[in-house]
Order: structure tokens, then C-alpha cells, then sequence
């Protein structure tokens, strides 16, 4: 597995601590299809209430930038679209900590997780079909190639449940991104 830095600096903390989390976007893309290099990491992060007051243990300050605990409960709260980031001062690697719950298809993700061995530490990565969804709705809002390229590298290199990212990639109405995707891969 690529990126044993972001494993130990984000992930290897939210495994000892025992939160729940998985690891989706471009590491999750690159573990599952084509490698390529970021300066971020991409997790959805199940914080209960009572964990986030671990959060500047787990990431102390004078090595990690963590917003403010009252800017993490704030952001927990939110409908959608409820995250923060932590920087690693040092490297500049960043996570980006997704912690909104109301994405129709996190509950499927969640039950259909992956576990990899890392150096440091097994892993939790979000499945492969969840992790083309959002780079579809990706696409979808920023017309960027990037995803269309990871999305390829998933097709071409795993075995993938058609007829749930076919009834999902529906219900998101993301046929015309699917489409080009689809059509990326065929170059």
C-alpha cells in the first residue's frame, strides 16, 4: 500500500483509539486502481460526541493543525458536507475528515469495508463501488479529469458490483459522469 506516512499520521490514530472511520478518495483509488500521488488524505470519520474531545490527544498541536473542538462539534452536526482538516506541520500532508452521516450509501459502505495490512497497521477502506460514487459526484461538480482517470483505474483492476453501482450511479442521477467515465476507460 502506498502513502505509509498518511497511515501514520492520521490513520494509526484513529485505529489505537478505536474510532471508527474508513479511507475513501484518491488513497482509497489509488490502492484500488491506478497510483498516483496527492498531498491529502481522504477519510469519513464515525466521531461520536464523546470523541472529540480525544482529538488533540491523538493529534497534538505542537506537531498537527486541529481546528478548535467547538468547530469539530459544529461540523459533526451538519446535514452534509460536515468536515474539517488536520496538517501535519512538518510534511504539509493533510487529512480532510468527512463526518457527515447522511450520504444514501454510507450505511452499504460501512457493511462492505475492506481491511489491508499496511507496515504499521491493518486499515479500514471504504469499498470500491462507494469510492467511484463520490469521485462521480466529484466529477460531476468540477469537471476535473483526475477523476475520470481514477474511476478508470478502479474498472480496469477490480471486480466490481454492477448492479449496485448501477442502481446507485441511477438514483444520484450520475449516468452522464458514469458515462464518461466509462468512455476514459476505453482510451
Amino acid at each position: 500500500m502506498q502513502d505509509p506516512d498518511f497511515i501514520t499520521l492520521f490513520v494509526a490514530p484513529l485505529e489505537a483509539a478505536g474510532i471508527q472511520y474508513m479511507i475513501t478518495g484518491s488513497v482509497a483509488s489509488s490502492i484500488y486502481g491506478e497510483p498516483r500521488n496527492t498531498l491529502d488524505i481522504a477519510l469519513v470519520v464515525l466521531l461520536k460526541q464523546s470523541q472529540i474531545s480525544q482529538l488533540p490527544i491523538l493529534y497534538p498541536q505542537d506537531h498537527f493543525y486541529l481546528p478548535p473542538s467547538d468547530i469539530i462539534v459544529i461540523e459533526s452536526r451538519r446535514e452534509s458536507r460536515g468536515h474539517f482538516n488536520i496538517i501535519h506541520h512538518k510534511t504539509g500532508l493533510k487529512a480532510d475528515i468527512y463526518l457527515s452521516r447522511n450520504h444514501p450509501y454510507l450505511d452499504w459502505s460501512l457493511a462492505h469495508t475492506r481491511r489491508v495490512q499496511t507496515e504499521n497497521c491493518e486499515v479500514t477502506i471504504a469499498p470500491p463501488e462507494y469510492v467511484i460514487l463520490h469521485k462521480l459526484e466529484f466529477y460531476k461538480e468540477s469537471n476535473h479529469q483526475r477523476h475520470l482517470r481514477d474511476i478508470a483505474g478502479m474498472i480496469e483492476q477490480q471486480t466490481l458490483d454492477q448492479t449496485f453501482l448501477q442502481a446507485a450511479i441511477a438514483t444520484l442521477q450520475l449516468d452522464y459522469q458514469w458515462q464518461a467515465a466509462i468512455a476514459f476507460s476505453n482510451r
